[in-house]
């Protein structure tokens, strides 16, 4: 079984030109905890051709991303995973994409944990990922307002320090998230 969740955006962030309209599938297995970590993933590190779950017609790197940004030669520069991921699929992808910046996107810094201490018992090399973590609290509450259809002003975000500030379905979060390096 399979739905769609449309998120009808307005941004006042000048240096994110949102798109009017995000639609995010969502298929079995997969959770809307999983929805919601892809929608502010994409928010959050909007760029010019940044798009979700892209099929890359690449034999070399065999997966699908959550968040993809292609260069001119449409190699990936960014390249996001939201939720869950495996160690292996990481050290893998650091060999299929070289040049791209991956970041992974979490609920909260504490579910970030587990797996950077599974990246340094596995050797993964440092100073190649980055995790954006949010808050728990703000995380649950926007989860138990997701509708099919979401209603969001995406205000502002920035990294220095790491702050978000959204309306999303009428409630307005202003939190910081948490930004760790592996």
């Amino acid at each position: 079984m399979s739905s769609r969740f449309a998120f009808h955006l307005r941004s006042h962030d000048a240096r994110r030109r949102l798109p009017e309209r995000v639609f995010i599938g969502h298929k079995e297995p997969e959770t809307t905890k999983h929805v919601l970590l892809k929608f502010l993933g994409f928010a959050l590190f909007h760029r010019d051709r940044l798009e979700l779950e892209a099929r890359l017609h690449d034999d070399n790197i065999p997966f699908v991303p959550d968040l993809v940004q292609l260069d001119y030669t449409l190699r990936p520069a960014f390249w996001g995973e939201c939720g869950e991921v495996s160690v292996a699929k990481l050290e893998k992808l650091a060999v299929k994409v070289p040049e791209a910046e991956i970041w992974i996107v979490k609920r909260c810094p504490a579910e970030a944990e587990p797996l950077l201490r599974d990246m340094a018992r596995h050797g993964l090399r440092r100073n190649r990922y980055q995790v954006a973590a949010f808050d728990a609290e703000m995380f649950d509450e926007m989860l138990a307002h997701l509708a099919p259809r979401n209603e969001v002003t995406w205000v502002a975000a920035d990294f220095e320090p790491p702050t978000l500030q959204l309306d999303f379905n009428g409630l307005w979060f202003d939190a910081p998230f948490t930004v760790l390096k592996f």
